[in-house]
């Protein structure tokens, strides 16, 4: 039997009927065509569909729908404002850390995730929250680089604005 959620979804409000057992990642990739996030393993071990939910990263593929209900979702979307990227996305790029792409979205997500959470966040916290996600192309020297850089942008941005 369907249900009904709602939720915010890259600053739109949704409300739809959907099966109680579907899994964000149908729902994101299949139902709204926000294909930017990714599926790998369908497990919860690549990263590659993380998403950020009420502020935290979470797997797309092991979290239902029901627990988006009432909540605010940000995928690697709306982390953007129109043209100009995020300066989690900026400084990635300028590491080097992105080649053939296929896990920057979620490694995106939980680093945005991680600096919102906790902007000064140590460098094991940044690695730790790295580890869960796999990548075969960068040897994460660079996606490391790019997170250390990011943050240090982040922090800049917070002490302009006191």
């Amino acid at each position: 039997m369907k249900k009904s959620v709602t939720f915010n979804i890259n600053g739109q409000q949704h409300s739809l009927d959907v099966e109680p057992e579907l899994k964000l990642i149908d729902l994101i990739r299949e139902q709204l065509n926000l294909t930017g996030t990714k599926r790998g393993c369908d497990n919860g071990t690549c990263g590659s569909c993380v998403v950020i939910l009420n502020g935290r990263a979470v797997k797309s593929c092991t979290t239902s729908v029901e627990k988006a209900d009432g909540g605010n979702l940000v995928t690697v979307e709306g982390l953007s404002d129109g043209t100009k990227l995020h300066v989690v996305q900026e400084a990635l790029i300028q590491s080097g850390a992105i080649q053939c792409g296929f896990c920057t979205p979620g490694i995106l997500t939980e680093m945005v995730a991680l600096f919102d959470q906790k902007p000064k966040a140590s460098e094991e916290e940044i690695i730790t929250a790295l580890n869960k996600h796999l990548c075969r192309c960068t040897g994460y020297e660079p996606i490391i680089e790019g997170a250390l850089k990011a943050q240090q942008q982040v922090l800049n941005f917070e002490s302009n604005k006191l």
